[in-house]
């Protein structure tokens, strides 16, 4: 959630938390369906190498404010190193621009 303008990033958020869901994340699946997104924590720059889709990414400071954002990040691609980072959203393309999301919102995990 977005409680800076109180939007709804996404729904259903999958968690990954521990090394083995955040080496694998989005890697060789299908797609991100609307209203889902994946937080990895703690994470201060993502890859999408073996992705077949492209993904909006949102990083987030220990305190859930957005310090940058990547919108439809291609599939094979290195994202930039954020060291204010503590996590990552991936969410579908389009979710950064629908939701209005930008750099200094603040989010909330509701249920993570």
């Amino acid at each position: 959630m977005n409680l800076s303008n109180e939007q709804l990033l996404a729904g259903e958020t999958r968690q990954a938390y521990r090394f083995f869901q955040r080496l694998r994340g989005l890697m060789f699946t299908g797609q991100l369906n609307s209203g889902a997104g994946l937080h990895i924590k703690p994470c201060r720059s993502i890859h999408t190498f073996f992705m077949n889709y492209p993904i909006d990414v949102v990083y987030v400071n220990e305190l859930n404010v957005v310090i940058a954002i990547d919108e439809s990040m291609e599939p094979g691609k290195l994202g930039k190193v954020y060291a204010d980072a503590a996590s990552v959203v991936e969410l579908p393309v389009g979710t950064v621009k629908k939701t209005m999301t930008k750099q200094g919102h603040s989010l909330d995990f509701v249920n993570n």
